[in-house]
């Protein structure tokens, strides 16, 4: 139903999402070094349900919905600008701190840490803007059932996206413990990431592409 080309496109975009600094990379990398891997696990559920909520949305037209009001597609993106922007002077400014410092953090309950997965991923701009805009150019509408196109490839994307956070997860702690004695390479990793995140709210600031495009 779905040609090898589509998935093999969701594949990069998604795996080049994922690997890209966002609110999700950070939360579940605060978590698993603040209260351990169960935690980020437990994190990484609620990040799984936000997509599944987002992957219906855009699969019963949400696009549809930017369509007709292209002023609240615009909206998103800039808000999700303003947000990735925050995140980036956050990482870059004078005392800001690397992702992988150790931070004092009360400790979450399983069912706050699920429920703030959630809404990290829904207040996600890169999310919102892949559902809407990059996923659906896969979709061959020729091949019939569309809504079936979009639920797999979006399946295919949020496999990949978990598998690799859930990774993160794993080697957080690992990565800070290894940091932490080599504190240049943090300051170089806080540099790097609030450098990419200020890259991408740039991007998405000054994006025309119209919501006609999703």
């Amino acid at each position: 139903m779905i040609g090898m080309n589509a998935v093999l496109g969701v594949a990069v975009v998604s795996l080049g999402m994922v690997l890209t600094p966002g609110p999700n990379m950070m939360y579940l990398v605060s978590r698993s070094i603040t209260q351990g891997r169960r935690a980020g696990a437990v994190s990484l559920a609620g990040v799984a349900v936000g997509f599944l909520i987002y992957l219906t949305a855009a699969n019963l037209g949400l696009s549809v919905v930017f369509l007709a009001v292209p002023q609240l597609y615009l909206a998103v993106k800039l808000a999700g600008a303003g947000y990735l922007a925050w995140l980036a002077w956050k990482a870059l400014k004078p005392g800001g701190t690397s992702v992988f410092s150790h931070q004092e953090l009360a400790p979450d309950s399983p069912w706050r840490l699920f429920t703030m997965g959630v809404l990290t991923n829904l207040l996600n701009p890169k999310i919102a803007i892949m559902y809407v805009s990059l996923i659906p150019q896969f979709i061959d509408p020729t091949a019939g059932h569309t809504l079936a196109q979009g639920f797999a490839l979006g399946g295919i994307q949020i496999s990949i996206s978990l598998g690799v956070n859930l990774a993160i997860v794993m080697a957080a702690g690992t990565i800070a413990v290894f940091l932490a004695g080599r504190p240049s390479w943090l300051k170089a990793q806080r540099y790097v990431m609030g450098t990419v995140l200020g890259a991408l709210a740039i991007k998405l600031a000054t994006d025309r592409t119209p919501a006609a495009a999703a």
